[in-house]
């Protein structure tokens, strides 16, 4: 009893929130969210954390005493004037995403999300859909949303073609800039940045509620690569989730980061630094490598980024939109 409270007041404690529409709830089963909002249902690089055959520090506790919130990459959207919800990205943790997005609902719904929006297929993007197959949930006509090469893909290599010939999903072909219409208050538009795109596109979202919007793209190249301003996108939107994969080089001394390019938070957070404090409350990293030390909420690279004016994405974060 004292260790798990210990974990709750934990869980409550971290990551302080400097705008009034950011909450972070005590625990996931007293989330009922009551207005159109987003929920920060993962915030861990693909490939998770502990991250397999990983033998640094970083992960050889958690091999003995797995962190429960160390959840990979994932928003949920709530669309609570519609009674709808929505998942953004099928992690191969969307089995507890997918229950944790109910249960936020303060209203009753279904277990399958109303939509699943993809962001590329890299394998903690779209890995989870496995679970919509006969050999789990066996889902019917799941709503996934994707860019045309990701339908393609999806629908011409298995095990993926299979959950398309059994109707369990079904794939609604998205395209670049067009926006998709889920209420005549809330609107998603998929954008194109560059990153490693083996077998699809790669997308960020812009997604519009009643009041306010929100940036979301955890996975990109160096900004500069992008044929857009980050800063201008950034002034755009009243939320920026933004990839936050690496805190600097020093994590991957054993990977060429040519084969991997993301954008270190230190690069970010330079070429941020003259935003007004206004502006860089809107930017939330997210999707952190396992080696990354932004996920310890007690280390001076946390420290670093919250006192600079930034913020942390944070499993449960609510955000109003």
């Amino acid at each position: 009893m004292r260790h798990s409270l210990l974990i709750l007041l934990c869980l409550c404690a971290c990551n302080p929130k400097t705008e009034e529409n950011v909450s972070t709830p005590k625990s996931e089963t007293s989330i009922s969210i009551s207005e159109t909002s987003l929920i920060i249902l993962g915030n861990v690089q693909d490939g998770g954390s502990p991250h397999i055959g990983c033998q640094k520090d970083c992960c050889k506790a958690l091999f003995k005493n797995p962190d429960k919130d160390r959840k990979v990459v994932s928003l949920g959207l709530i669309d609570v004037e519609s009674q709808k919800k929505y998942l953004f990205e099928a992690t191969p943790d969307m089995t507890e995403q997918m229950k944790m997005l109910k249960e936020a609902c303060s209203f009753e719904t279904s277990e399958t999300p109303d939509g699943i929006f993809l962001t590329h297929a890299h394998i903690g993007h779209y890995a989870g859909l496995m679970f919509l197959g006969k050999e789990a949930m066996n889902a019917s006509k799941a709503p996934v949303y994707g860019m045309p090469r990701m339908k393609n893909y999806l629908e011409n290599n298995g095990p993926w073609s299979q959950l398309v010939a059994l109707d369990n999903i079904a794939i609604k072909e998205i395209t670049n800039q067009d926006t998709i219409d889920l209420s005549a208050a809330l609107k998603v538009i998929p954008f194109t940045v560059p990153h490693r795109d083996e077998f699809s596109e790669t997308v960020g979202y812009k997604i519009i509620g009643p009041n306010k919007s929100a940036l979301f793209i955890p996975d990109i190249d160096k900004w500069e690569k992008w044929n857009e301003s980050i800063i201008d996108q950034i002034a755009l939107v009243d939320y920026a989730f933004v990839d936050a994969t690496f805190f600097d080089a020093a994590e991957i001394n054993n990977r060429d980061i040519s084969e991997i390019p993301h954008p270190f938070i230190i690069e970010s957070m330079e070429l941020f630094k003259d935003l007004s404090e206004q502006e860089k409350a809107k930017v939330h990293f997210i999707h952190f490598n396992h080696t990354n030390p932004a996920l310890d909420t007690e280390s001076e690279q946390t420290k670093l980024i919250l006192s600079n004016g930034f913020n942390i994405a944070r499993i449960h974060d609510v955000i109003t939109l």
